[in-house]
């Protein structure tokens, strides 16, 4: 069995290379039970928890697992550890360790990735990124690799942390312009794809600040009442998600307006698997605004960590 570590993911993992295989992986078929997350002393008010994430497809078994320790001391420890372990669909062989954390960064930006080169114009050439966390770069490369772009925008609580950005991904992208931005909603007027990957428990992006044609992704919330854009954007756009059970489980983006009367769950016009099989209408005009809502799926993890380990065996 490998034991395959971040920095082996990072050197096998690229776009558009990587999006391809999501696409065909949700276009096929899968079993995902839902995850299981388990808090580890619910009585002494701490958050610490561990999860556990099946999946499963005809070549291979994956379970993603990972431990969440908020007060962790720092440097000695981190926050989250994350392993993918995979075993082999036809005899139950296990084929691999994987390093879950930066096989989830590369999934969740090539999810967003894949997003776009469905939804987005074709003709896209501007990209507005809401949010400076360690999956920024990675959203950056993912968009870059699906659309010709010409500007990226990055926004940021703290400008510092977005030039940050900027500076470590501007060398593998010279003929991008890149400029940090503190008006989020001129910038949002001036973009063709706006993607949120933030911590806000409050509407970042407002339906009246996106003009027709737009494509917009919000993956940073993960809460039934908190949200990253408001009602208006909801009610304008075709909305779309990874999947419909996490969305109405985990998505205020939805939810919240499904809440007030001014959205139904029917309104969403699919999930993921039938968007890449095909098997729904996506953009049907220059003029429609667009919105993916990402909660993160546990075969993307699958995808990821598959795909490293076949680029690692052919090597």
């Amino acid at each position: 069995m490998k034991i395959i570590s971040a920095e082996q993911v990072h050197a096998a993992m690229g776009y558009p290379q990587f999006i391809d295989v999501l696409q065909d992986g949700y276009a096929g078929t899968f079993k995902m039970p839902p995850r299981q997350v388990f808090l580890l002393d619910e009585e002494s008010g701490k958050h610490d928890a561990f999860a556990v994430l099946p999946s499963w497809n005809d070549n291979m078994i994956g379970l993603k697992a990972f431990t969440y320790y908020p007060d962790n001391p720092g440097p000695a420890y981190k926050s989250l550890y994350s392993q993918i372990l995979l075993f082999d669909r036809g005899h139950g062989e296990p084929l691999a360790l994987v390093d879950g954390v930066s096989v989830t960064y590369w999934r969740t930006a090539g999810i967003s990735g894949l997003a776009s080169r469905l939804l987005s114009r074709e003709d896209a050439k501007s990209l507005l990124l809401l949010g400076t966390g360690n999956l920024a770069p990675y959203i950056i490369r993912a968009q870059a690799s699906v659309r010709d772009l010409g500007e990226i925008r990055v926004w940021g609580r703290n400008a510092g942390k977005a030039q940050a950005v900027i500076d470590t991904v501007q060398p593998e992208f010279p003929s991008i312009a890149f400029t940090v931005v503190d008006d989020v909603e001129k910038a949002c007027g001036l973009s063709d794809i706006i993607v949120s990957a933030t911590g806000s428990h409050e509407p970042l992006v407002l339906g009246d600040w996106v003009k027709p044609g737009t494509h917009t992704d919000f993956i940073g919330n993960h809460h039934a009442t908190k949200r990253e854009c408001d009602t208006a954007l909801i009610q304008k756009s075709k909305v779309y998600a990874d999947s419909r059970d996490n969305c109405f489980r985990e998505a205020g983006e939805v939810l919240v307006p499904i809440s007030e009367g001014a959205f139904r769950k029917e309104d969403v016009v699919g999930e993921l698997t039938e968007m890449c099989a095909g098997a729904i209408p996506l953009r049907e005009s220059a003029d429609e605004v667009t919105l993916f809502k990402s909660i993160g799926m546990a075969y993307s993890d699958l995808l990821g960590a598959g795909h490293v380990y076949r680029m690692l065996k052919d090597a």
